[in-house]
């Protein structure tokens, strides 16, 4: 696990950036067995959710952010800033999840 900081934001309040690595982005693709999901599918839709599929969305997420924390830390970056989250299907059943953001440095203010 590497120590990198994520931020939706451009900056830092107690932090200020002091170099640029670059657009990094971390990836996850998460397939969907279409038998089994119908089957989680009736079971778990209440209220109009699906916790199978939320759970998919939730280990995509949790890849894709994986993934930008070693690309930063491979860059020599501490932090992440202006991270954003893009949803796509690819094909039936599949969905990919990408997150991007600038790797940068920082030091306390």
């Amino acid at each position: 696990m590497t120590d990198v900081t994520i931020t939706t934001t451009d900056g830092f309040e107690d932090r200020e950036i002091t170099a640029y690595h670059g657009v990094i982005s971390g990836e996850a693709v998460i397939g969907a067995n279409v038998v089994s999901d119908i089957a989680a599918g009736i079971r778990d839709v209440v209220g109009g959710r699906s916790g199978s599929y939320e759970k998919k969305i939730e280990t995509g997420r949790t890849e894709a952010i994986a993934d930008l924390e070693a690309e930063a830390a491979e860059r020599g970056a501490d932090a992440v800033v202006g991270a954003s989250f893009d949803y796509e299907e690819m094909g039936e059943g599949m969905l990919w999840v990408n997150l991007s953001g600038t790797a940068v440095s920082t030091r306390p203010r």
